[in-house]
């Protein structure tokens, strides 16, 4: 389990409870992905109270499963987003909405910040955004 981190605006306050789990062999900066997701839930302005995310960081492997699994493509790809459907049972003690689960491909991630010339971190922390953005309901063409 992870720190909460807590944001307050004009009175209200947002907790992010953020679950991380990834293998040791891809290093990320945790706290700067998690101050860019509070900061992502700040921008959105859609949210009191706590926020719950569970966040995988997996290589190309795992994400082409779940891929080919959830979306019948058979594909590496560099973040899905599995947004948690209404009515999912929570625990009674659990004060908050629970938005789901992010997934993002290290390697893919590593070879996209090769390909912009950015930091690995700066692409890990984009994509985890980008992801949350999903979860949120805000999507691309």
């Amino acid at each position: 389990m992870t720190p909460v981190f807590l944001w307050f605006r004009i009175g209200v306050m947002v907790k992010l409870d953020l679950e991380i789990s990834a293998d040791s062999r891809y290093p990320f900066d945790r706290k700067g992905v998690r101050e860019a997701l509070l900061e992502t839930l700040k921008e959105q302005e859609m949210f009191t109270g706590t926020v719950k995310i569970s966040l995988s960081v997996v290589g190309d492997r795992k994400i082409r499963e779940l891929e080919k699994k959830f979306f019948g493509e058979d594909k590496v790809t560099d973040v899905l987003s599995f947004p948690l459907k209404e009515g999912e049972e929570m625990p009674e003690d659990f004060d908050g909405v629970n938005l789901g689960d992010i997934v993002v491909c290290y390697p893919q991630a590593k070879r996209q910040a090769m390909q912009w010339n950015r930091i690995v971190d700066e692409e890990v922390i984009f994509l985890a955004r980008h992801g949350l953005l999903h979860l949120l309901g805000v999507h691309h063409d």
